[in-house]
């Protein structure tokens, strides 16, 4: 049994308090901490977390704890994150690792040189869907996959998010909100990506917030939200990928895969369920593939549950720092580029990780 302490009990953790203490069995919730105490209080009492700590500092000398959560915003990851480290506690943190790949790359460093293990969210890939779209690719379904194309249309969040205005911020927006769990499922899909070419703006200097929080609130936007590009990958396939807070469409996800056989349409993969389709040209009409794999409904928590099932084991994990720094590099390289109007060459590589495994037992992992 590993022991969670976790920092940031902010809209993310509901789910994430649900699945550890009802769903996934060898993970168990210590303590929170928020600078919110009313959040921290709320949480220990729904849920019957043992320790409750007012700042973070106190619940990382707690030496019960072996691994922290961090589930704070996007800009305090890194603080977060490296007082852990430095603290000696291994570190599942939420999307993105950082907000710029030369503080991710430090947080590396941090952690192998204390030897401690670094990894986290989005955790979607694990899910029965994607798991299912890289079995057919592997078993070569569509045969030797040369493309794919994927976007993430959206008009913002201002309209539903209870606190919109910090993904408007420098070191969010679309890329580093949404940009995660494609580019998470791209890599998973076809392996890792060489090189980035990315055009990057902002539409809309002001949003008015919607939301029943901070209705009518004037938010100055401080990022770009709508970011397009060509990722090229190691093994010669070619991808394009966007993500806006820019447009109107009807279906937000669209994400496809291209392979010499045949197309796969994939599914939201903010999503951990389907539907996963194949047209194949022998068939002459797309049709939909049953999943093969648990973990259909939101199961976020389940790379928490992959992280300290690894450390428990000694095996390879499936949500380690090689994947999260990699992504996190993709993502910063779209701006990048559109910055110095050139290809980025990138340096991480990554090998994809072993695919899931069928367990009888819903909440144990392999």
């Amino acid at each position: 049994m590993v022991n969670i302490g976790m920092v940031g009990v902010g809209s993310i953790s509901g789910i994430y308090l649900e699945n550890i203490t009802k769903v996934f069995r060898d993970v168990r919730l210590v303590a929170v901490c928020d600078l919110i105490r009313e959040r921290a209080e709320n949480a220990q009492e729904k849920y019957a977390v043992p320790k409750l700590y007012d700042t973070m500092e106190e619940l990382f000398a707690d030496p019960e704890i072996d691994v922290v959560l961090n589930l704070t915003r996007p800009a305090e990851h890194y603080a977060v994150t490296r007082g852990a480290l430095l603290a000696g506690k291994h570190v599942y943190s939420e999307k993105p690792l950082t907000v710029t790949y030369e503080l991710g790359c430090e947080l590396v460093a941090l952690a192998e040189e204390k030897g401690l293990m670094l990894g986290g969210a989005p955790d979607t890939f694990l899910g029965a869907g994607i798991q299912t779209c890289r079995r057919l690719i592997d078993d070569g379904v569509i045969g030797r996959p040369i493309g794919a194309s994927a976007a993430m249309l959206s008009r913002g969040c201002e309209n539903w998010h209870p606190d919109p205005e910090f993904h408007y911020k420098k070191g969010d927006g679309p890329m580093m909100d949404m940009g995660p769990y494609y580019v998470t499922a791209l890599v998973n899909l076809l392996g890792g990506v060489r090189t980035v070419q990315g055009v990057a703006r902002m539409n809309f200097p002001q949003r008015v917030a919607t939301c029943r929080e901070h209705y009518g609130e004037v938010i100055d936007v401080e990022t770009d939200t709508f970011l397009t590009g060509i990722l090229g990958f190691e093994s010669g396939a070619m991808a394009t990928l966007t993500t806006t807070f820019d447009v109107y469409s009807p279906e937000q996800a669209r994400f496809e895969v291209y392979g010499e056989r045949g197309t796969l349409f994939v599914p939201d993969p903010n999503m951990f369920g389907g539907p996963v389709r194949v047209f194949l040209p022998e068939d002459g009409e797309v049709r939909e593939v049953p999943l093969m794999y648990d973990y259909q409904g939101n199961s976020r928590g389940l790379g928490l549950a992959d992280f300290c099932r690894s450390l428990e084991t000694g095996r390879s994990c499936r949500v380690d720092y090689h994947q999260t720094l990699h992504v996190l590099e993709i993502l910063t390289a779209f701006k990048k580029s559109s910055d110095a109007r050139a290809e980025i060459r990138l340096q991480t590589r990554y090998d994809r990780r072993a695919p899931m495994q069928l367990n009888p037992l819903h909440g144990f992992l392999d």
